[in-house]
């Protein structure tokens, strides 16, 4: 794969190259899936409340959402390694910073730091598919490197929980630091040296800086409500198990890997969708549904202690609201130019942070404060009715943009065939004989 004149040239990507933009998407949420599996530990050996454990997400997420608009803008310019090294060795320094982190402050700082490797991953993945892949296979592509979040979670609830057993919780960071700096060696030898792009010109960077189309802003508004409530469930849902259920630390952890599991299988299949042409706002509308769905079912099992009813809540969860983020970001795909998708990710991933941002510390407030988790799943479900209102609005921009497309081919179309009558006419009129007078060529 090389650059040339500002494109990635590859005549056949393969399976290599897929991988490596999995682990791209999963290695910044690594850190996030740790805390959350190892929530208790971590809790009780830093004397920390609620509150305050939410707020290390928030931390992390306002960090990605305030750097995410100008590190789209810089994915489109720079190579592709060197986003690799800020996705997998940043994440891998803020995990070795919790690690050694000997505080509440401390712990607050590596996960701030966190923040732009999770930033830069959208951006970076979706600039090298819609260079790499052709259009008809790009929406499967993008679900399945967008399930590199979901083998995260997998990994992480799993991982995390097992290492804290023999090593503690700052063992674990160490060894998904180790992790994720070999996944950075293959990657950094699966992609080639890239030569150095071309200075923009004063108009490139013009064109570069214009606004989004509204459709843009509002698949950002929709990644805005969807993560908030994805992400306060992500965090807490071990705690959850744990506190209303009575799960054990393990048992815990395998309720998030479970919605991991089932993420990974539905942001494929939804990626298939997009593929075979489905409607986004069709898919984004049947997402916030079951998203609402797996909300209520988790707040049933807290009232009730059900464990049945936690399981299916997970299942909505993993099927829904996790399949989210390859629909909104396909949709990405099909409303800008090549040269602008790095900056409209950004926009959108701005949206996408400040929800996971916000989810997390609201729903650490409520459990704070009203000692339980009813509240909170309130919140989470009126979050995805939010979404609702969204993608309704979105569905409208689809059917405007639609009619528009139909209207300039009916135009075309008409003056195509005005073109043809109008040369039909000329040539009679200069084709034909004159009265008394032969043919020419006659």
């Amino acid at each position: 794969m090389s650059f040339q004149e500002g494109k990635i040239l590859r005549s056949t990507p393969g399976p290599g190259l897929l991988f490596v933009l999995v682990c791209a998407m999963g290695a910044g949420p690594v850190m996030n899936y740790g805390l959350s599996a190892t929530s208790t530990l971590i809790m009780a050996d830093l004397g920390i409340s609620e509150a305050q454990f939410g707020l290390l997400a928030a931390t992390c997420f306002c960090s990605a959402a305030l750097s995410s608009m100008s590190l789209g803008r810089l994915s489109d310019r720079i190579s592709a390694r060197s986003q690799l090294l800020i996705i997998f060795g940043g994440t891998a320094l803020a995990l070795t910073f919790m690690a050694v982190s000997g505080n509440y402050l401390w712990l607050l700082a590596a996960v701030l730091f966190s923040g732009p490797a999770q930033a830069i991953s959208n951006p970076t993945t979706n600039r090298i598919i819609i260079h790499a892949v052709e259009p008809g296979k790009r929406p499967g592509w993008m679900g399945i490197k967008q399930s590199g979040v979901q083998a995260s979670q997998l990994f992480s609830s799993l991982f995390f929980p097992a290492a804290a057993l023999f090593a503690g919780w700052r063992g674990a960071a160490v060894g998904a630091a180790v992790v994720l700096g070999l996944l950075l060696l293959y990657s950094w030898n699966r992609l080639p040296k890239e030569p150095r792009r071309p200075a923009l010109d004063k108009a490139s960077r013009a064109a570069a800086d214009r606004s989004f189309p509204a459709p843009v802003w509002l698949l950002a508004a929709f990644a805005l409500f969807s993560g908030a409530g994805m992400q306060a469930t992500n965090v807490y849902l071990p705690l959850f198990a744990q506190r209303e259920l009575g799960f054990s630390l393990l048992l815990a952890g395998a309720t998030a890997a479970a919605a991991g599991v089932v993420g990974v299988a539905s942001r494929v299949l939804w990626g298939r969708q997009m593929a075979e042409g489905v409607r986004a706002s069709s898919l984004l509308l049947t997402l916030a549904a079951g998203a609402i769905c797996g909300a209520g079912l988790l707040l049933a099992a807290g009232e009730t202690g059900v464990p049945a009813l936690l399981w299916a809540g997970v299942l909505f969860h993993g099927a829904s609201v996790l399949g989210v983020n390859v629909v909104v970001m396909a949709g990405v795909l099909r409303e800008v130019p090549k040269q602008r998708v790095g900056a409209a990710s950004g926009a959108v991933s701005l949206g996408m942070y400040a929800g996971f941002a916000l989810g997390p510390l609201v729903m650490g407030l409520l459990l704070q404060f009203s000692g339980g988790f009813l509240d909170g799943w309130l919140f989470i479900a009126g979050a995805y009715l939010l979404c609702i209102g969204t993608g309704l609005g979105y569905r409208r921009q689809e059917a405007r943009s639609a009619g528009g497309t139909q209207i300039h081919s009916s135009r075309t179309a008409v003056n195509k065939d005005r073109e043809s009558r109008r040369g039909d006419d000329e040539h009679g009129a200069t084709g034909a004989a004159a009265p008394g007078q032969p043919h020419p060529g006659g």
